[in-house]
């Protein structure tokens, strides 16, 4: 058999291009979708991730500011930076970039942003929205899985989908989803985590296996059947002898399911451009939803 790689580029470039018009109407009414990304601390990995969100906005003629905050910074510190941006009619999507520093309440914080602009769609509010089955805006890489599940004709009805990972990031939303009674949904649904006995006894089950674990190479040929379909979010720094000192894997080894698979996103190149661009799809839905609220008056 032979597995296609399921890349995420050709799925950005293409819901990218079909933002474009969108944005467009949105200036011309006065409004530029702006998104504000608040990151507290010097972390490296999350500079170079909120910096490539800021150059993607710009691409598309959108406004992106970020707030650095030092990593002594207190609670109170982030929450009065939120309750400003909350109250700025000119921003539409805050995103707090995580992890945060230990000393400060995660919970709390995220669930300081405004759902109406959670463009991560983290908030409680949303996150119950979702599981109602009417969502508000919905988390970035599980909206994006759903993403490439469509443009490659990956079919998702009727189907048992093992999903490896219950984080509020990726695994609990991505249940959510395919098990809903939305076009790309109505599939049963099986989620395994760090308590499940015998993995392989579950994935090998799995028509489609989403990996969002965060632990590298779990999946291998062996833990999976004939002609599935599988979604790597996993993304792993493991240490070689290259130039860097290390290499990015996901939580798939991906050389091993090669020829047994139907199909597997790359790492890197699969899942991950699709979650910037998914963050620009919700941003400008937001700012759509302003001019619908003021033309409402």
């Amino acid at each position: 058999m032979e597995t296609l790689l399921l890349k995420g580029k050709p799925v950005s470039d293409s819901i990218r291009l079909s933002l474009e018009p969108r944005v467009q109407a949105l200036i011309e009414t006065g409004i530029v979708p702006k998104l504000a990304a608040i990151i507290v601390g010097d972390d490296p990995a999350s500079k170079v991730y909120v910096r490539n969100k800021a150059r993607a906005f710009r691409k598309l003629n959108c406004e992106s500011q970020t707030y650095q905050l030092n990593s002594k910074s207190s609670e109170k510190d982030v929450l009065t930076v939120i309750d400003r941006l909350n109250n700025d009619p000119s921003v539409h999507g805050i995103l707090v970039q995580l992890p945060l520093p230990n000393h400060l309440d995660s919970k709390a914080i995220l669930h300081r942003v405004s759902p109406n602009k959670d463009v991560d769609g983290f908030h409680p509010e949303n996150l119950g929205l979702l599981l109602e089955g009417n969502p508000n805006f919905i988390p970035c890489t599980p909206h994006g899985v759903l993403e490439i599940l469509r443009h490659y004709d990956i079919p998702v009805s009727g189907r048992h989908a093992v999903i490896v990972g219950r984080s509020n990031i990726v695994g609990k939303p991505m249940f959510a989803l395919l098990a809903q009674k939305f076009e790309m949904g109505n599939a049963t649904v099986t989620i395994c985590h760090t308590r499940t006995k015998d993995l392989a006894s579950f994935t090998k089950q799995g028509d489609i296996i989403i990996a969002a674990a965060g632990s590298a190479n779990m999946i291998t040929g062996d833990m999976i059947k004939e002609g599935a379909d599988i979604i790597d979010v996993g993304i792993n720094r493991v240490d070689d002898d290259s130039e860097k000192g290390y290499i990015l894997v996901g939580d798939v080894n991906t050389k091993s399911v090669m020829g047994i698979a139907n199909s597997v996103t790359p790492v890197p190149g699969g899942v991950g451009p699709m979650t910037i661009t998914m963050l620009l799809v919700n941003t400008v839905t937001s700012a759509e939803k302003c001019v619908e609220l003021v033309a409402g008056w």
